[in-house]
């Protein structure tokens, strides 16, 4: 049994996967799912578990060497806008309808049970090496 970290077998093991440059969508219960993009559903009721608990989460599994969210958050959800200024300095922002875009080509897609609007983040792997 693992000591730390994500316990979850099916995110884990999606994790372990991911490669350098490879995309994450961490979303909201809210967002379309595009098809053909694997998905672990982490949601189980309204706001369990939050955006910003499964996101703490992954970016202690994960190098993350670029990021990007939907410009609307700004406005929609200041509060997640904050927590994505940051834990992600090297964040951009784009339409969300960019974003919905963007996510069909993402490698995994994460789902939390946030009911906040806008919560969702593309998390662009690094690797742990200089």
């Amino acid at each position: 049994m693992k000591r730390t970290g994500i316990i979850n077998a099916e995110l884990a093991g999606a994790l372990a996967l991911l490669g350098h440059t490879d995309e994450v969508l961490v979303c909201d219960s809210g967002m379309p799912r595009p098809g053909g993009v694997p998905v672990v559903d982490l949601a189980f009721t309204a706001g369990i578990p939050s955006f910003t608990d499964v996101l703490g989460g992954l970016l202690t599994e994960i190098v993350v060497e670029g990021a990007t969210a939907a410009s609307e958050v700004t406005e929609a959800n200041p509060e997640c806008a904050a927590l994505l200024a940051e834990r992600l300095p090297q964040l951009t922002h784009i339409p969300h309808e960019e974003l919905k875009t963007r996510s069909a080509r993402a490698r995994l897609i994460v789902r939390t049970g946030e009911a906040r609007p806008y919560a969702n983040v593309l998390l662009r792997c690094g690797v742990p090496f200089g």
